[in-house]
């Protein structure tokens, strides 16, 4: 709402060539499932280029390189990232080796769809951005920023069922909290 990102979602049916608008077809050589067509993929980031010149292709894939914090603060300085999301079996080979910039995958396991890994990405490099978080420091200390986990943390009461917040939290010295995160 305060325009500090902005998604479009472009469905790739609409550019597909046939009246059915498929999007996806039978492999060649065979094997299961469906494949997604080149041209449907092609017109859709063609036509998104032309408003988002520059634009960063990344195509959601398992092969893809595994996703870190690393690559969300890489990409969070891109103006425009364009995220194929891959159905089926995946996309067509030259989709992916001729106009796919990089690939990325966020774990070893399938997804019906390449959607949720792009609502990750999008979450991830999005509050990067400034003015994104009501925190500006959040970003740049949060876990993996840092390269360490967090500390355990802890809030109010100082006792809930007998279970106690450490002394060192409640000390006032900085210095010993600091040595204890």
């Amino acid at each position: 709402a305060a325009g500090k990102i902005n998604v479009n979602i472009h469905h790739i049916g609409a550019f597909a060539l046939d009246k059915h608008t498929r999007t996806g077809d039978r492999p060649f050589g065979g094997g299961e499932g469906m494949v997604m067509k080149p041209e449907p993929i092609a017109g859709a980031l063609s036509s998104i280029k032309e408003t988002k010149p520059g634009a960063r292709v990344i195509f959601l894939s398992p092969q893809g390189e595994t996703y870190t914090q690393r690559t969300a603060e890489r990409l969070a300085t891109h103006e425009h990232l364009i995220l194929l999301c891959g159905r089926y079996e995946g996309v067509d080979e030259r989709i992916r080796a001729y106009y796919v910039d990089e690939e990325i995958s966020i774990g070893d396991f399938i997804l019906t769809g390449g959607e949720l890994a792009a609502m990750v990405l999008i979450d991830s490099v999005s509050r990067l951005l400034p003015g994104v978080l009501g925190c500006e420091d959040s970003a740049e200390n949060d876990t993996f920023s840092r390269g360490l986990l967090k500390n355990p943390q802890y809030t109010r009461p100082r006792d809930y069922e007998g279970f106690t917040v450490p002394e060192v939290l409640l000390s006032g010295d900085h210095a010993a909290i600091a040595e204890w995160r």
